[in-house]
């Protein structure tokens, strides 16, 4: 009978060094899977220690003591609001929203250098940096009117040079708005008004010049044709319209009587008239 209590003791004894052994295996199996999201890629660390290779999205088999720490190379944004200064000594908030996304190939070096938190540590204190060194250089006029495109050409440009190095490319950096004192804003549309109005004027003072000339031309060309018709009118044409013009005037059935001057420079007497009883 204790032959028989020892055995089952032991036989359920090794029964749950089984099971215990099964359960560390299964938890050491599925410590063993890492998967890395589509549009990631994870950095390899095992006791503190940072591996040169890197997992590529799909499903990965790793010893137990190497954990996997991921990154999203996905396209992601950076919305900033700062206040900046200006050329005139102006302090102006200015807006901003930078799209970026992660090299893969770098995400090692920029782990390194900066861990998981690289938005705060290495992206803000940069767009920040930048984005004040150039307004600094620039009129407050520039931020407010068409030169903004050209602030956020070399925003984009220099942010591009300062990333480079670490891994992060940027897609784009867009200048979504910028506060100015009121003072200083009133005055800048002020001026951009009078100088549309001043643009506008030149435009009707040259149309007008425009109009001067064109009715001068037409002037000298009525004056021009006024000429060639008069030196084309003689005496002898005038005599000649005046004889076409009195045989047209007798021809008439309504013509009774036609009286012609006698004068040298009047019409020829072609036709008198007269009655049917012979009067005058």
């Amino acid at each position: 009978m204790m032959m028989d209590e020892k055995r089952e003791n032991r036989r359920q004894a090794l029964a749950g060094v089984s099971v215990g052994a099964l359960v560390i295996t299964a938890i050491t199996l599925v410590k063993s899977i890492q998967i890395v999201a589509p549009g990631s890629v994870g950095v390899r660390v095992s006791f503190g220690a940072l591996s040169e290779s890197t997992y590529m999205p799909g499903l990965h088999i790793v010893p137990p003591w190497v954990s996997v720490v991921t990154f999203s190379t996905k396209r992601d944004i950076l919305e900033q609001r700062n206040s900046v200064p200006t050329q005139e000594g102006l302090n102006v908030e200015l807006d901003l929203a930078l799209l970026y996304h992660l090299n893969p190939m770098n995400v090692h070096d920029l782990y390194l250098s900066f861990g998981t938190d690289y938005i705060r540590r290495l992206i803000a204190p940069t767009l920040a940096s930048v984005s004040r060194s150039i307004t600094s250089g620039s009129a407050a006029k520039a931020l407010y009117t068409s030169g903004r495109q050209g602030i956020q050409d070399q925003l984009r440009s220099e942010l591009t040079t300062a990333f480079a190095p670490h891994g992060i490319v940027l897609d784009e950096v867009l200048l979504k708005s910028v506060q100015l004192p009121d003072l200083v804003r009133n005055a800048i549309e002020q001026k951009v008004q009078a100088e549309q109005d001043a643009a506008r004027m030149e435009f009707v003072l040259a149309k007008e010049r425009q109009e001067a000339q064109r009715k001068a031309v037409e002037a000298g060309g009525i004056a021009d044709f006024q000429r060639i018709v008069s030196e084309g009118i003689s005496t002898d044409l005038l005599k000649w319209k005046g004889i076409e013009a009195t045989e047209k005037l007798a021809s008439s059935t309504n013509s009774k009587m036609i009286f012609i001057g006698n004068s040298g420079d009047s019409l020829p007497s072609l036709l008198s008239g007269r009655d049917t009883d012979g009067g005058a």
